[in-house]
């Protein structure tokens, strides 16, 4: 097999051309603020209430966020140094043969998130179109569940580029921020009717430590780490890139989980958009966060298009996406709507190690270097990398382990850290 001709019939896995470096600082912040915006994030941020004291919550929330969204931005400058996407990443780091098994567990997550969203935004929009006065038939779940499956495979088939620098860039961005800050108006006004002391200062009823919270926090970053390169490798250059992705989804993540810890504060409801809609000007707002909600689903639909196309190159982007998205839609159709925090702390235990190796192998390298070296990476990367390989293995056990080494250390940061400094002590050419 020609591996250099492989490689450039393979979009996953070639450098990006100079022609498609197109996105600056304000296109990563964008996307990323975008896509941290969600309705899965603030119920998450309700979660961490009562265990939690509301000081406790925001600084776990700011801590989390902060650390998430860093790694985050420097995934995203390994990305548009090289020009290389997640699927070729892991290739880079832990040899070809073997790749294929991360890779293929990050498509399960992918459509896995894909699912979710689609549920999200169908139980949104029925809430919205029965507090509206409509909606009232028991049909209406599925037909919101194909509609919304139409919406993404329509974006799908389209250019990504053009999507984030025309659509979300200059449509769904001011339209998502202008429903947060009502949103925050509207529950910071309630929080002060009933009493901003005695909220602030109410007490946390224990059954989770600031750690494990901040884990919960990282989780929802942590998740998008195997997609930020499909995005990151088509900026202009790598610290930019880095900055805008830190950003905009900093910003994004610490905003969606306080509001959803406000909401918890002020209403509480075993349902979150039952809660927002309660609020005065919530339908409106519900509705412009659920349009936004669409391109999380299209970038879970994106990267797992890119994800298969990069273990069956036969079929093109485009059309995986379009397979992804009916896989997608028919889980959504079957499938009921669990308990998203196992699922998230689940996915942690594998990306976690997984880019913490990546982050350990690739980062601080010269740019250039990494550059000069795109073009044949593929001959060096064929056979599995072993000594990468059974540290991201040992990585996963540590992760497990962590409860029982210390149940208030967490899990996320020690297994980061040391997958990382061990990835960095490993030889140059293992």
């Amino acid at each position: 097999m020609n591996t250099s001709s492989s490689a450039s019939s393979n979009q996953a896995l070639s450098p990006t051309s100079p022609a498609e470096r197109v996105f600056a600082m304000h296109d990563h912040a964008a996307l990323w603020f975008s896509l941290g915006v969600g309705l899965l994030v603030m119920q998450v941020g309700a979660y961490l209430l009562p265990a939690l004291s509301p000081q406790q919550a925001l600084l776990a929330i700011a801590c989390g966020s902060l650390l998430g969204a860093g790694l985050l931005g420097w995934m995203a400058k390994i990305a548009c140094d090289t020009g290389l996407s997640s699927a070729a990443l892991m290739t880079h780091v832990y040899g070809r043969q073997f790749a294929k098994l991360p890779i293929v567990l990050n498509l399960v997550q992918l459509i896995g998130w894909g699912t979710f969203e689609l549920v999200v935004m169908r139980d949104a929009s029925v809430a919205i179109g029965r507090q509206a006065g409509g909606m009232a038939a028991s049909y209406w779940p599925m037909v919101m569940t194909l509609v919304w499956g139409g919406v993404i495979a329509l974006l799908i088939s389209g250019s990504m580029l053009k999507l984030v620098r025309q659509l979300i860039a200059r449509v769904a961005l001011p339209l998502v921020v202008l429903s947060l800050l009502w949103l925050t108006w509207h529950f910071v006004g309630l929080a002060l009717e009933q009493g901003w002391q005695s909220l602030w200062s109410r007490p946390g009823q224990g059954g989770m430590g600031w750690l494990p919270a901040m884990d919960l926090v990282i989780a929802m970053p942590i998740s998008w780490l195997p997609l930020v390169a499909d995005y990151a490798r088509h900026g202009k250059d790598g610290r930019s890139a880095m900055r805008g992705t830190w950003l905009g989804f900093a910003v994004a993540n610490m905003w969606c989980y306080g509001l959803g810890v406000l909401v918890a504060l002020t209403l509480p409801s075993a349902d979150l958009v039952t809660a927002l809609l309660l609020a005065q000007g919530g339908l409106i707002a519900l509705t412009l966060i659920l349009i936004d909600e669409v391109d999380n689903a299209y970038g879970d639909t994106y990267s797992g298009a890119m994800a298969a196309h990069s273990v069956a190159p036969s079929w093109s982007v485009r059309r995986w996406g379009l397979l992804v998205t009916v896989l997608c839609v028919l889980l959504a159709l079957v499938l009921p709507m669990h308990s998203i925090e196992p699922f998230l702390l689940t996915l942690s235990s594998v990306f976690v190690p997984l880019f913490g190796v990546i982050l350990g192998r690739l980062a601080w390298q010269p740019a250039a270097q990494r550059l000069a070296q795109a073009p044949q990476w593929m001959a060096n990367a064929q056979h599995a990398h072993w000594p990468t390989v059974t540290l991201w293995l040992a990585g996963i056990a540590l992760y497990h382990s962590m409860p029982l080494i210390s149940a208030d250390a967490g899990s996320a940061l020690p297994t980061l850290l040391v997958c990382f400094v061990a990835a960095r002590c490993l030889p140059r050419t293992a």
